[in-house]
């Protein structure tokens, strides 16, 4: 065990930069603190020590016979802090250079590849070793059993819920979108609205059990006596398909219909009385805050970015 006698290193470190410098204040300023910092660090080191180390000259600072010998041994010391620092860099290094993500299929999908992109150029402009990411696109309740069984080490999923055992911070809000292909009745209507009892009674494309889409939905309808699925799908983009065919309705992410929407080859339709809007959360095991490094990059990336 170290005595209450050894200098701290940051010490040690102003020490041997005022022997090769010749001068406090040009010491004070190669570290980047003020003289006046120096001066208490310096004073601090010589009540530990039990000794005058340094001597002010009028040309600057100068070493005493124990500070010479102060230096001589922190020379070793300093050298050996310099490798430690370098040793744990790369770990650090290491824990940035992989991060491995599971998201549930409309964030993997439609949100996730954009978040990446940007947290890698924002790397990059900071002159940090961009993170290689890996990402599992499931459904929220397998992201959530990949994160439980630390098998990723981050998570984002979709739903009214936040999956038990988890950390977790919202991320987003998104809305799901009742569509219909432009040939099926809904379409024609001229207000192009339906009510929360029509839709129930209709048979739908519905994702499958476990996603956060079809939780939403259920969760949302389960006031009403609802139709058994028309179609139960694994993909959004297997539902689109469906719908846009004439199979029938379906509700999915606004991100996932947008240009399908937009192009005419699906039609929304407004519900009234039914909120089918749902929380992203970013999900990890541990402590309450987010894993520092790549991890809280990407999450606090996806906070700000407004989805």
């Amino acid at each position: 065990m170290l005595s209450p006698h050894v200098p701290d290193l940051r010490g040690l470190e102003l020490l041997v930069v005022v022997a090769r410098t010749g001068s406090l204040s040009s010491a004070a300023h190669e570290l980047g603190i003020s003289q006046q910092a120096a001066s208490s660090r310096l004073r601090t080191m010589e009540s530990v020590v039990g000794a005058s180390l340094v001597a002010r000259t009028r040309k600057g600072s100068e070493l005493t016979a124990h500070g010479d010998l102060v230096v001589q041994w922190a020379s070793r010391v300093i050298d050996a802090a310099e490798q430690l620092d370098a040793g744990v860099a790369a770990l650090r290094q290491g824990r940035r250079g992989h991060l491995a993500v599971a998201a549930s299929l409309t964030i993997a999908e439609y949100l996730l590849p954009s978040w990446l992109v940007a947290v890698r150029a924002r790397q990059q402009g900071l002159g940090v070793l961009p993170t290689e990411f890996t990402m599992t696109a499931t459904n929220s309740e397998r992201v959530a059993a990949l994160v439980q069984a630390g098998e990723v080490d981050l998570g984002f999923v979709e739903g009214p819920d936040t999956p038990d055992g988890l950390q977790h911070r919202l991320v987003g809000i998104d809305d799901l979108v009742v569509v219909v292909g432009r040939d099926h009745p809904w379409a024609a209507r001229s207000s192009r609205r339906v009510t929360a009892a029509t839709l129930a009674s209709t048979a739908l494309v519905v994702r499958e059990s476990g996603s956060g889409t079809r939780t939403v939905l259920e969760r949302a309808l389960a006031g009403f006596t609802t139709a058994p699925p028309v179609l139960e799908l694994s993909s959004t983009a297997a539902v689109c398909a469906a719908v846009a065919a004439g199979a029938g309705p379906a509700a999915l992410s606004a991100h996932a219909v947008r240009n399908d929407v937009a192009s005419g080859r699906l039609v929304s339709v407004a519900v009234t009385g039914l909120d089918l809007s749902r929380r992203l959360h970013a999900v990890w095991t541990g402590g309450p805050n987010v894993p520092a490094g790549p991890a809280r990059d990407l999450v606090e990336w996806a906070v700000n970015s407004g989805q």
